[in-house]
């Protein structure tokens, strides 16, 4: 067996979430000892070395650190990062503040003032929705600047199947919403006799008014939290 394959490099090691009694650590270290994901770690750095990628490095992971494994409650699962500059920072759908909200995210406050008749939040930072339990989760966690797509099968998906295998075993009664293809072919992965799964096309302006619209997603996780006992998502908190 090679050096390699006994010790980690450092830099192979996701930061920030890896705290040895974490749920996180628990359930994913071992992968980072095996041969795939050290070449999607050398993928990754050689992208970066020759071009923009998405998000910073010490944001690639930020939905794990935010969203520890016993507190999360819902799964925003969809497909990759944005990639335009300074949008992604390791929360699905999501945008720092001050970043002008992205067309997918504007179709998904849409939907929320709709649905739950709010009026649609100024900031398109989803953080507050990552502390309340909900891991924003893309199927790829990396992209090259202007070309979607274009981290796909590296060894990310692994990765996050493992991911959603990890809640869909360890936590009960978390609300699985799949927006898009990708994340729409992850319902195989899922209980959904121990859990609720909300499919919808993507809320992208491409796809979005092919169901994604009216779907009612957030009524849907609170009328499901309500039925076990368990507290609202307050959707609209800041």
């Amino acid at each position: 067996m090679d050096g390699m394959s006994e010790k980690v490099k450092s830099r192979d090691i996701p930061p920030g979430w890896l705290a040895a009694e974490s749920g996180w650590h628990q359930g994913l270290s071992p992968m980072f000892r095996e041969r795939w994901w050290r070449d999607l770690m050398s993928f990754v750095e050689e992208e970066r070395a020759r071009f923009d990628v998405y998000p910073a490095e010490n944001h690639v992971f930020e939905a794990y650190r935010l969203t520890p494994l016993e507190r999360v409650k819902f799964v925003i699962l969809g497909q990759d990062p944005y990639h335009g500059a300074g949008q992604a920072h390791g929360l699905s759908f999501s945008v720092p503040e001050s970043v002008r909200t992205p067309p997918s995210l504007a179709n998904i406050f849409k939907e929320l003032k709709a649905d739950l008749g709010e009026e649609i939040p100024k900031s398109g930072n989803l953080s507050a929705w990552a502390t309340q339990g909900g891991l924003l989760l893309n199927t790829v966690l990396t992209v090259r600047a202007a070309e979607a797509n274009s981290h796909r099968k590296q060894g990310w998906e692994r990765f996050t199947d493992a991911t959603i295998r990890l809640v869909n075993q360890k936590c009960e009664n978390v609300a699985f919403v799949l927006w898009g293809a990708p994340a729409r072919k992850k319902n195989n992965l899922i209980n959904g006799d121990r859990h609720l799964i909300i499919e919808a096309p993507h809320p992208s302006p491409l796809s979005a008014y092919r169901g994604f619209l009216g779907s009612r997603p957030f009524s849907k996780i609170n009328q499901y939290r309500r039925r076990h006992g368990l507290p609202e998502i307050d959707w609209c908190e800041a």
